[in-house]
């Protein structure tokens, strides 16, 4: 963006968006006017390129200057062909959506060179390989190939593209060029035979003549005078290219020549031919029967009621069909040749359209009539993506949408191409009905369908005054760009464009190999009537608004500055006239409908942060609230500027303008303050270089003596390798602490060198009693009393599950024991289990109870587990049953299973009692634990009294 007021003044604004008057077409002529002027050829509508040829070399086109817009964002640069090439590859990559760039313009405005442009960036700038590049060479080689056999010197432009073309560049996944497909479209076929006063036929045919050696002209039957052949003028000025063709294509193109030479002679009513020499070449250059063609030429087939039928045609009209014929389907084969050299599997295209601008001429025809109604129909899709475009950036952002009028070109698009009622219909119509059809009845068919119709008018139909500037044989569309007259003369035969049946026969059967791919033999068979030239247009033309629809598109406009090609010559009536025809107006409108300036907010404020104290130098919170305090301290009003979801929208370019003549002021106060900074940046670089030097030093000297030391590793320490040695300790100290044992049980430990073996075991032994010394501390109180060692005594390294056993609390519930007050031996060891697949209590005997159970007693620490019961004791059989087991007094032990399934127990004698309490007073048991059992057992059983008497 230009920043201060006075050069906005000399070079004006670089977006018409930033057009105070933006409705006025003067002002926006004379802001081109100023950029002419100064050489910037480029100007923007929002994200549309306004390009005006200069018609001279500009250094603007360097790798120097593709670098500057390779990976920047659209709008920090000045305007370019490489901003827009940049920005569709940057979207194409990372947005992973096809690209299209719609070049338009009028003949001699610069589309072409546009396109050029546009392939030579991508062709420098992306990623390349061996591969790629013959990839890319055959994409910049391919342009001069089609210039050649498709553009021509008319009065506007000396390499006018007399064709249109849409060409798909291919890439695979890294974002190299691997590929590409073109799709011809109107082919001008009737230049071949006819230019108008001024201009040429296409460039091969001068570059033949001009420039092939005298051998290949000699072969050919050419001589090197342009002016030898009836579909050649002779023009000067022109430089000319060499190129190099295949035999067969060289052959087409002469015999092409030599057929605008046959001379036809004969009375009124019979035809036929005078230049036997040129049918000599023609039969030797096409590969075909010289009598069967001469026949063709003068006699053509048709088919009346099932039966073919010879008639004479009218002089030269068969010659001409055949030579557009044949020139034109030569042209689509080296499309598809070209195409097969550069087809490739891909992953994203960009597609470039480079296709004839609006053309009013003196005298427009079925020409002008087809590439006007083509801008139709690129108008009506570029406004309605503008809209589109500008709708979803609206409703994307939550700005309300305020809607635009503007002109709809659909009515006339459907007066051109609506079914049975439009122009082609008619036309069509006209072309295919038996009877005297011909141009002026087609005219007529023309005023009976469409009169009234507010876009259509002819001589018949127009006012007084219209009828002056309108000829009896021209009908009037007023187009969105103006108003043009089609001179209907020439229309149905241009429309037909068809080969004589004997004419197609003679190709199908020529030698050439081109010809033999050209003219397929199928045509011959096939019945039904081929297409009109006007209906494969629009078909081919609805194929490609379905493409562009499909792909994100960007525009780029191309304007002529005057008809002269002289450079720094601005011609504003023609400039406004191809202004309006582009809709540039209508797009500036569209795109001014609310706000001059968007910019997303971190582009905003990274240009603007050093107005507000706030945002300078670094903004650390959210984006949206720094640009909200920039604006609020430059003192926006409301309604001045509205805030996006992630996008700052301007309603007034003046508000903007007083930003950049604020930063312009703002720069001044800062240049100071970065000379400092500059001079502290120096200051501090050579710290941190001397700091640097100093590491660097220190680093090889650290390195000398490591390798010394290692070299004198095994002598006793020295200056030589204690350096050295002291590293090696350093090092196993830092791995051995790194590394030490995790528990006791642990008995890892590194390696240690030999100077340091004995440190290595005392460092070992300090460790592990300082683990146990931590192991011992954290045992708590219940694990004291687990007798642990006296298990680890019993079961270490003799029973398996040992080792699941140690970290596990030996629990007094897990054991009890009963036993009954009477003289039994019996008693019941309880183990509980939680799982109930496992056997229950146990049930013993013993002559010796009392010393048993005592024993067990004091060993498991259970004096006071011991459960002695009355009548009856309950235990566990086993899968969770009970079981009983009744005692009673007897005479003697009896052990029986009671009838209610109780186990029933019957005590002996009383003197059995006496006979262990003689028993217990033996028993070497310390007289503390003789008391304890004794006052257990008396106070059970009164027997036990006096147990020591």
């Amino acid at each position: 963006m230009e920043s201060a007021l006075t050069a906005r003044d000399r070079v004006g604004v670089q977006d018409f968006v930033l057009l105070e008057n933006y409705t006025s077409e003067a002002a926006f002529i004379e802001n081109l006017r100023k950029r002419f002027k100064e050489n910037l050829i480029y100007t923007y509508i929002g994200s549309v390129l306004v390009s005006v040829n200069p018609y001279k070399e500009l250094e603007i086109y360097n790798k120097n200057h593709m670098e500057r817009y390779r990976g920047v964002n659209f709008y920090e640069v000045s305007p370019h062909i490489y901003a827009v090439a940049d920005n569709s590859y940057r979207s194409m990559r990372t947005e992973r959506k096809d690209q299209c760039i719609l070049i338009s313009g009028e003949s001699g405005a610069g589309k072409t060179e546009a396109s050029k442009k546009i392939l030579q960036y991508y062709a420098i700038t992306c990623p390349a390989s061996e591969h790629v590049q013959t990839i890319k060479d055959r994409l910049l080689q391919s342009n001069p190939v089609l210039e050649a056999f498709g553009n021509a010197k008319t009065l506007r432009n000396d390499n006018s593209s007399r064709f249109g073309k849409y060409m798909d560049i291919q890439f695979d996944f890294k974002g190299a060029p691997v590929g590409g497909h073109i799709i011809n479209y109107l082919l001008e076929k009737s230049r071949v035979v006819h230019q108008n006063h001024g201009e040429r036929n296409f460039h091969i045919f001068y570059q033949l003549i001009e420039g092939g050696e005298e051998d290949l002209l000699r072969r050919l039957g050419l001589e090197r005078n342009p002016q030898q052949y009836q579909y050649l003028v002779k023009v000067n000025g022109l430089a000319l290219h060499v190129f190099f063709w295949d035999n067969c294509l060289l052959n087409i193109i002469a015999s092409v020549l030599h057929l605008g030479n046959v001379q036809y002679g004969g009375e009124e009513g019979s035809a036929c031919i005078t230049s036997d020499t040129q049918i000599k070449y023609l039969a030797r250059l096409l590969g075909v029967n010289g009598a069967v063609l001469t026949e063709a030429l003068t006699h053509k087939k048709i088919t009346a009621k099932g039966e073919e039928v010879s008639l004479q045609p009218e002089a030269s009209s068969a010659r001409d069909a055949l030579s557009k014929a044949v020139y034109g389907r030569t042209f689509t084969w080296l499309v598809n040749k070209i195409n097969c050299s550069l087809s490739n599997k891909s992953y994203s295209v960009i597609g470039l359209l480079d296709i004839y601008g609006f053309e009013v001429f003196q005298n427009n025809s079925f020409e002008q009539f087809c590439i006007n109604y083509c801008n139709e129909k690129l108008q009506q899709l570029f406004i309605e993506l503008t809209l589109k475009s500008e709708q979803e950036e609206y409703e994307a952002e939550g700005i309300t949408w305020e809607p635009v009028q503007y002109f709809n070109n659909k009515i006339i698009c459907d007066l051109v191409e609506e079914k049975f009622k439009g122009i082609i219909s008619i036309l069509d119509e006209e072309c295919l009905r038996p009877g005297d059809a011909s141009d002026m009845t087609f005219l007529e068919k023309l005023e009976d369908t469409l009169g009234g119709h507010p876009h259509f008018v002819t001589h018949k139909l127009a006012d007084g005054k219209t009828r002056k500037v309108m000829g009896r044989d021209e009908f009037r569309l007023q187009h969105y760009a103006g108003d043009v007259n089609y001179n209907v003369n020439g229309f149905l035969d241009k429309n037909n464009d068809l080969l004589f049946r004997n004419l197609k026969e003679v190709m199908c059967m020529s030698e050439n190999s081109i010809l033999t791919q050209c003219f397929d033999k199928e045509e011959l068979s096939d019945k039904k009537r081929p297409e009109t030239a006007a209906t494969q247009f629009k078909t081919s033309l609805a194929k490609l608004m379905e493409i562009l629809m499909s792909k994100e598109p960007s525009y780029v406009r191309c304007i002529k500055p005057n008809d002269s090609k002289q450079s720094g010559r601005f011609d504003e009536v023609l400039i406004r006239h191809q202004v309006k025809y582009l809709g540039l107006m209508e797009n500036l409108r569209v795109r001014r409908a609310g706000f001059a300036y968007r910019r997303r907010y971190e582009v905003f404020l990274q240009r603007y942060k050093s107005l507000c104290p706030a945002t300078w130098p670094n903004w650390q919170g959210k984006l949206s609230d720094g640009v909200s305090t920039l604006v609020k301290h430059l003192g926006y009003k409301p309604e001045e500027y509205k805030m996006g979801r992630s996008k700052i929208f301007i309603r007034f370019p003046k508000t903007l303008f007083a930003t950049e003549d604020a930063l312009e002021t703002r720069k001044h106060g800062l240049v100071l303050l970065f000379l400092k900074a500059i001079a502290i940046q120096a200051w501090w670089r050579g710290v941190l270089a001397r700091r640097r030097a100093k590491r660097r030093r220190q680093a090889a000297d650290t390195i000398r003596r490591f390798i010394k030391g290692f070299i004198n590793r095994h002598k006793e320490r020295c200056p030589e390798n204690e350096y050295f040695l002291d590293y090696v300790r350093y090092s196993f100290l830092t791995n051995l602490r790194k590394n030490l044992p995790k528990n006791v049980l642990d008995k890892s430990w590194p390696t240690p060198p030999a100077a340091l073996t004995e440190a290595s075991e005392l460092l070992r032994k300090m460790c592990m009693q300082n683990m146990v010394w931590s192991y011992c501390k954290k045992i708590s109180p219940e694990w004291k009393h687990q007798q642990k060692m006296i298990a680890s005594e019993i079961f270490k390294d003799k029973k398996d599950n040992y080792p699941q056993s140690v970290p596990k609390l030996f629990l007094n519930t897990r054991l009890s024991i009963s036993v009954s007050s009477l003289s039994d031996g019996l008693f019941v060891l309880h183990v509980p289990s939680d799982d109930n697949k496992q056997k229950g209590d146990v049930v013993l005997q013993s002559e010796h109870v009392i010393e048993t159970l005592t024993k067990i007693a004091i060993c498991a620490d259970k004096i006071n587990n011991i459960n002695i019961s009355q009548g009856s004791i309950q235990f566990i059989v086993g899968q969770g049953k009970e079981g009983v087991i009744d005692f009673t007094a007897g005479s003697e032990l009896l052990v029986t299973k009671a009838k209610n399934g109780h186990l029933s127990v019957v005590s002996g004698l009383p003197v059995a009692v006496e006979n262990q309490k003689s028993c217990f007073r033996k028993t070497a048991f310390s007289p503390e634990v003789k008391e304890r059992v004794a006052l257990v057992l008396s106070s059970t059983d009164r027997r036990w009294n006096n147990i020591f008497i």
